[in-house]
């Protein structure tokens, strides 16, 4: 189904051609013709055709889990107002229900915002913020930045890229992205799929490909090929949103009359334009998916990429089922017991929840062909249940003029309105050990809300929605879609586009600076940080040596959601499922250096200081977390801005999973320092790391420091760090502390 070819690929003449065909331009000259390139140089405020670019964005979007957290931040660092278009959804923090009035109260201030500072106001359960994007944001050549790790409208004509606030407070303050010139991927589409196959099953094998050895990880995929035509709109919106599972940059595809009748469609024709790769054009990689040949897949726990076809699980069931108990004991240790054994009956898998939402699920197509699987059919009155969550009201709509949204309700479907918490942890948590499958985005550990620290755990496998419903209809029992026969005679999409005229608010270039801002007892200001002193002194408040940390594992997604606004509070929760006693012993760091800070230095902190012959007086002491790979999933600042908040100054890895998360870290001032992948890291919390002369290396532009581990039992090792690959701007901001800091420095030059 999918193939990896690791060598260079030219496309000439609209086909692939070998690296080392004679007469080819150079790789370098031809890369500048994929539709990528094109796009990149053109927002590259620099215009020139070098091995860094600088971006400026034409449009940007949040959820009310981060837009609050960025306009502080703006506001801070002199924000007047919206530059560009700022659409602010209202889709992760939409049950008010949780925690009385606080997430409301994030919303009457994001709408208070748009109205100050000239934004787009699109409120509770209108739409989730990508289809809102897809239906009302997107233009083709365009670029469109995101505080949300799934913006990706590549299918569409426009480049998304998902960032930490950081970087959107950047572009807000008319500052730029900066990145080193990606290479490019070309994934080469051929075939058709066939009845029963849908967007999640060849997203599935696309990350299960790639995911594991970086094949595209900081690249962009670009999609052509003959197989590109087949594919309806939301089937290519399907696959695209899914790109940020592969750790990709960005994605851009060709475009042709199906994403033109997008346009038409939501009467945006103008917007439309044909994007295709000019003349002869270069990619560092190659991806050849044969749609003819996909089955229907199932992403097991704890990721996307363990991923099997549903057929190979019905094959092996215990085997399969056995490896991701293994995982979880591996993974939890005593503090649960999973038992998927035990989802066996009579050979087959059973499951206890569907759930089809979101950006990823909850597409009309998706809807459509679900309803017509479940027609006159029952998901039953046992165990298993289902709900579906139409991604924006215009969707919602169509389902219901057009029989489809009758048809699940009467199979037994409870359909919700525009939500994203079954993604993330906040809507429709399974009971404990039960095994849901879902049309999300992810299936990390805890994004179906349990809490493992409470002995409550249950799993979530991701399949297509096709797959869901046919395992509905057969009373939970996972079965392949094209397995079942169907019929979908449903009526094609058709947008209306009255309830966003008539509920959205766009305040863009209305801005009205005496507009006040509406702040709930909740929403509080950024804590003092501290700019970085000559040297660094670092106490190891977590060690995690799993393969890959994930954002959700640094900071809880689910009910933390209700005090993302609160700096303080939302603290408390950082790394809570993986190292508990984390909060704890960065708390204790950062009160011994406020009394250093105070002229009294702690008894332990100067005997470590001693050895290493430096003073209290000149040296900072934070917390460090160390983990081999951190950051892999959303692109929430929390994940970094929590470990800030409590006293944070450093992480330490072998490397970072995504751009996001070390671009998080930078802009909180959190050093990124990396180690040889040869280093052995066998230190433990409590133990030192001793930085010297960090302040001066950093502003000089060096790239690695001698440092000094000082364990527990007393003992001096050298390790070497690195802290390669910073802009100037980004050496600055850690010197500065954070980019508040850095703001507030600018502004009294």
């Amino acid at each position: 189904m999918v193939e990896l070819i690791k060598e260079g690929v030219y496309l000439q003449d609209g086909k692939p051609v070998a690296k080392g065909t004679p007469g080819l331009p150079a790789p370098e000259e031809a890369r500048e013709n994929t539709i990528a390139y094109q796009i990149l140089r053109g927002h590259d405020v620099d215009g020139a055709k070098g091995d860094k670019m600088r971006i400026k964005f034409d449009a940007m979007m949040s959820h009310d889990i981060t837009y609050v957290g960025i306009i502080q931040t703006a506001r801070a660092s002199g924000l007047e107002k919206f530059p560009l278009p700022y659409a602010m959804t209202n889709c992760h923090n939409s049950l008010c229900a949780v925690g009385g009035t606080i997430n409301e109260d994030d919303h009457v201030f994001g709408l208070s915002a748009a109205k100050k500072y000239g934004g787009i106001y699109v409120p509770a359960n209108q739409a989730v913020i990508h289809q809102y994007a897809r239906e009302a944001m997107v233009k083709c050549g365009n670029m469109i930045l995101g505080s949300d790790s799934h913006t990706r409208y590549g299918s569409l004509g426009t480049m998304g890229v998902g960032e930490g606030g950081g970087e959107l407070v950047k572009q807000l303050l008319e500052n730029t992205w900066d990145i080193n010139a990606p290479e490019v991927v070309l994934v080469w589409l051929e075939g058709k799929p066939r009845k029963g196959i849908g967007p999640h099953d060849v997203a599935i094998s696309l990350v299960k490909a790639v995911f594991d050895n970086g094949f595209v990880k900081n690249k962009v995929l670009e999609f052509a090929g003959p197989g590109v035509k087949n594919l309806p709109i939301d089937f290519r919106n399907g696959i695209d949103i899914m790109t940020t599972e592969t750790t990709c940059l960005s994605s851009i595809w060709v475009t042709d009359e199906e994403v033109k009748k997008h346009y038409d469609t939501h009467r945006r024709g103008e917007d439309y334009k044909e994007l295709q790769p000019k003349g002869t054009a270069y990619y560092d990689g190659m991806i050849r998916i044969d749609l003819d040949k996909q089955e229907a897949m199932i992403a097991l726990p704890f990721h996307p990429s363990n991923a099997y076809t549903i057929h190979e699980l019905q094959a092996d069931p215990e085997r399969i089922m056995r490896e991701v108990e293994e995982d979880a004991k591996e993974r939890f240790g005593d503090k649960v017991c999973v038992d998927l054994v035990g989802k066996i009956k009579d050979g087959k898998v059973m499951a206890d929840q569907g759930i089809i939402a979101g950006c990823s699920g909850g597409t009309y197509d998706n809807l459509s062909q679900a309803a017509a699987i479940l027609r006159d059919k029952s998901v039953g009155n046992d165990y298993f249940t289902i709900s579906a969550y139409p991604q924006s009201v215009p969707v919602y709509m169509a389902t219901t003029r057009n029989g489809i949204a009758e048809e699940l309700l009467e199979a037994g479907v409870v359909i919700k309105p525009a939500f994203c918490g079954p993604c993330f942890g906040a809507g429709d948590v399974p009971a404990n050990n039960g095994l849901s499958i879902r049309h999300t985005t992810r299936n990390f550990p805890n994004r179906e809300g349990s809490k493992p620290g409470n002995g409550q755990l249950s799993l979530v496998a991701l399949m297509d929605a096709r797959s869901i419903a046919a395992t509905a209809a057969n009373g939970g029992v996972i079965t392949a879609a094209t397995d079942v026969d169907f019929n979908d005679d449903h009526k094609p999409y058709e947008f209306d586009a009255k309830i966003y005229e008539r509920r959205v608010f766009n305040g863009f270039k209305k801005e009205n600076a005496q507009e006040e801002l509406r702040y709930g007892p909740n929403i509080k200001d950024w804590p003092k940080m501290y700019p970085m002193e000559k040297n660094m002194l670092l106490e190891l408040a977590a060690v995690i040596h799993d393969p890959v940390t994930t954002t959700d594992e640094l900071i809880p997604s689910g009910e933390t959601s209700s005090y993302r606004s609160n700096p303080l509070k939302l603290s408390e929760f950082a790394l809570s499922r993986r190292v508990p006693e984390y909060v704890g012993l960065s708390k204790r760091i950062q009160k011994e250096d406020l009394e250093r800070r105070d002229g009294k230095c702690p008894a332990d902190v100067k005997k470590v200081l001693e050895k290493v012959g430096a003073k209290c007086d000149d040296t900072s002491f934070g917390s460090c977390v160390f983990a081999n790979r951190p950051g892999d999933g959303s692109a929430r600042e929390q994940a970094a801005s929590c470990q800030k908040v409590l006293g944070g100054d450093a992480n330490i890895c072998y490397e970072y999973a995504t751009k996001r998360y070390r671009s998080n870290c930078i802009n909180w001032g959190i050093v990124p320092f990396t180690i040889d992948k040869d280093t052995k890291f066998d230190y433990e919390a409590g133990d030192y790391v001793f930085v010297p002369g960090i302040r001066e290396l950093i502003l000089n532009g060096q790239e690695e420091v001698m440092a000094k581990v000082i364990t527990k039992a007393g003992e001096v090792k050298d390790i070497k760090l690195h802290f390669s690959n910073l802009t100037p701007t980004e050496r600055q901001i850690l010197a500065d502390g954070c980019l508040m800091n850095y703001y507030a420095a600018q502004r009294a030059k």
